[in-house]
């Protein structure tokens, strides 16, 4: 039952990161020119991890690869949003 419990977390707390980081650089940084940069999402996604890291070391339930998911998601969110930014401007 923990083990579900686990799952639901980890997946849950992916896909908030990556709708939240979409969100965000879509409207927020959408005249930020630094965020259409390759290494932009992975710094992302690094610094998300490093923040999530203490959170998840303090839950028993979940476990180290949750930090890592989100990250990998916020990762993918900021990725997406500026796609879509590129996309709306019409530079690719």
């Amino acid at each position: 039952m923990f083990e579900f419990i686990a799952f639901v977390g980890s997946a849950a707390a992916t896909v908030v990161g990556y709708v939240q980081a979409r969100a965000f650089t879509t409207e927020k940084l959408r005249y930020v020119d630094a965020v259409h940069r390759m290494s932009i999402p992975i710094l992302a996604g690094v610094g998300a991890a490093c923040v999530a890291a203490p959170v998840v070391w303090l839950l028993p339930i979940v476990w180290t690869g949750t930090a890592v998911l989100f990250g990998a998601g916020v990762a993918t969110g900021v990725a997406s949003g500026a796609r879509e930014i590129r996309k709306r401007i019409g530079a690719g």
